[in-house]
């Protein structure tokens, strides 16, 4: 059995893959989605890397998702356990001790040409539906700022087999973007989805079987 450890991004809740998490039970895995201490001055990086290797115990055969904030989490994860494939999802691809708050400079993110928009619902969540939307406002936590300043303790790429999925709506993170930081920091020609920056939300199913697939090319899956 594969087990699908999904880290979700800034000020959110593990909620937030709650029907991927569905989709891929429901196919015979086991998922993981726990909620990082985002709203907690005290943690960093190293802490939130922590808490994701905790809850893996001592799970095998581990394919690591993250979203957005989340790809700063996820090859710290690499690091403390054996994951065979890690997948980032509409994601922020750090570069070795940088720190998440120098990512928009050091990507030259305001450079990109891109429309503005002045609600969270229109940013991240245009094709959810509302009620959808509604609860994960209602979930989501403040993101603290406080150690988001220090560098990542990221040395360098881990040696895991990678994979970035990305969004053709995504209004925070436009294709172009992505693409042209994906292939600058890894090399990587992301793959494409329709949909915005939270597809966990609007296209499970869709996700789901990406990231299924994902997981066969690697031979994770057996005779599933």
């Amino acid at each position: 059995m594969a087990t699908f450890v999904l880290i979700h991004g800034a000020g959110d809740v593990g909620w937030y893959w709650h029907l991927v998490e569905a989709e891929l039970r429901a196919r015979g895995h086991d998922t993981i989605c726990p909620d990082l201490p985002c709203d907690d001055d005290s943690a960093g990086l190293p802490e939130y890397a922590d808490t994701v290797a905790g809850a893996i115990g001592d799970r095998t055969k581990l394919i690591v998702i993250a979203q957005s904030l989340g790809g700063f989490t996820a090859p710290l994860v690499c690091d403390r356990v054996a994951v065979e494939l890690l997948v980032l999802v509409a994601p922020m691809i750090p570069a070795p001790g940088e720190a998440p708050a120098s990512y928009w400079t050091h990507t030259r993110y305001n450079e990109e040409v891109r429309d503005r928009y002045g609600d969270a619902i229109a940013v991240f969540y245009q094709d959810v539906p509302p009620e959808l939307a509604a609860e994960a406002l209602n979930r989501a936590r403040t993101q603290s700022e406080a150690r988001m300043g220090e560098p990542s303790p990221l040395r360098a790429w881990p040696d895991v087999p990678t994979r970035i999925l990305i969004c053709r709506d995504d209004r925070l993170f436009p294709t172009g973007f992505l693409r042209r930081v994906a292939r600058e920091r890894l090399g990587i020609t992301p793959d494409e989805i329709d949909g915005g920056h939270t597809p966990a939300l609007s296209r499970p199913h869709e996700l789901a079987d990406r990231l299924e697939a994902y997981a066969a090319e690697q031979g994770l899956l057996g005779d599933h």
